[in-house]
């Protein structure tokens, strides 16, 4: 049997095409058609004013928290069960990390905790869509207006997600999506940065290109900025991936239901769910063992791995990560935030690859099944 993946693309004969059609027209005075084609759908889709892309969700991260001014002495929330990636851009900018605990249910930026964490250096706030997932964004939002902190949505892992009917990316000041390899839609690499504000695009534009202003002089710089752009093949395989969005999304919610019919019975586990107002994409099928059962995730994946089925840990708390428990604001995050660090060590991504069948899922929901038995039996 070939191994199970953990996640993986659907690409089909239309990307392939484009990304061809790409590489033949791309060049000279049409070098950048296929990105605007990108953006302007991609816009469309989310239901934002401007789209802009990116090389990846990262730097779609950096330019939204440089254009909004984030800088030495400022702080910017994140919440711990994240991917480094959320958060690392505000070192880039000399900004402090502040880290906020997560909802026990949505597994997302707690909007408690979150303005707990609010000083008067507080700049901005990092809400991450985690596994396809959303916050309580009514509450979100109004504390935010209320302390007057920007938002920037990092939906990298939440295309097509919605919160009482609007999508996933357009409810900050930015919304920042992934299109990793691993990703719902991909583009292999590459990100977008969405935003309603003219002033911001435009602040993006020239922070993007060297700080080059658009339409000015060329090898004009005015700053020191970033190059930060996506390729016209990137584009056109992105293209053709949103063209499929829907089919995309239906597979992904199809893979997630063949996980909880198979999983229903099985007593000491959570399975992702949709958080109130929510339609979830579930980007990442993930399971939270009872910690009765005494069975971490690291053993749980080396036993799935055992079986030719490949998985990801639950995201580390961040302020458990070496990278940066040089920071005052780790110190005593285990006690402030005790949600995430009670959920991380029992959390588990599993297979959750467009390519897989029934028969696969089956297969895992049937190790699973075992593998917790097992545990359960011992502990009699």
């Amino acid at each position: 049997m070939d191994r199970i993946p953990v996640a993986g693309p659907w690409i089909t004969s239309k990307e392939i095409d484009y990304v061809a059609d790409a590489a033949e027209v791309c060049w000279y005075d049409r070098a950048w058609e296929y990105n605007a084609r990108f953006e302007e759908a991609f816009a469309a889709y989310i239901g934002c004013k401007h789209a802009v892309t990116m090389p990846s969700c990262t730097s779609a991260i950096h330019l939204s928290l440089a254009a909004l001014g984030v800088g030495p002495g400022a702080e910017v929330i994140v919440p711990e069960i994240t991917w480094i990636a959320s958060a690392a851009p505000i070192h880039y900018l000399g900004a402090t990390t502040v880290f906020a605990d997560v909802d026990r249910k949505t597994w997302c930026l707690s909007a408690e905790s979150f303005e707990r964490a609010i000083t008067e250096r507080t700049k901005a706030v990092v809400p991450v869509d985690l596994y396809g997932n959303m916050p309580d964004m009514d509450q979100i939002r109004a504390i935010a207006k209320k302390h007057n902190v920007h938002i920037v949505e990092d939906a990298a892992q939440a295309i097509g997600t919605e919160y009482k009917g609007k999508r996933a990316g357009g409810f900050g000041d930015a919304g920042v999506f992934s299109f990793h390899g691993s990703k719902t839609l991909t583009t292999g690499e590459g990100g977008m940065l969405c935003t309603d504000s003219d002033d911001m695009l435009a602040r993006i534009r020239v922070l993007r290109d060297h700080g080059r202003k658009p339409g000015d002089n060329l090898f004009w710089n005015t700053e020191i900025a970033y190059k930060y752009k996506m390729t016209s093949f990137q584009a056109a395989m992105g293209l053709g991936q949103l063209e499929r969005v829907s089919e995309l999304l239906t597979k992904k919610r199809e893979i997630f239901q063949w996980y909880r019919e198979g999983l229903q019975d099985v007593e000491g586990i959570t399975l992702n769910t949709d958080g109130e107002n929510v339609f979830n994409t579930y980007w990442m099928v993930t399971i939270i063992l009872d910690s009765s059962l005494g069975l971490k995730k690291e053993e749980f994946g080396k036993m799935l791995g055992e079986k030719k089925i490949d998985s990801r840990p639950f995201f580390y708390p961040l302020s458990q990560l070496p990278a940066y428990a040089h920071l005052d604001s780790a110190k005593g995050a285990e006690q402030r935030n005790p949600v995430a660090y009670e959920l991380s060590p029992y959390g588990i991504n599993l297979p959750s690859a467009l390519s897989l069948t029934r028969d696969q899922v089956q297969f895992v929901c049937e190790t699973v099944r075992s593998i917790v038995q097992s545990k359960r039996l011992a502990k009699v």
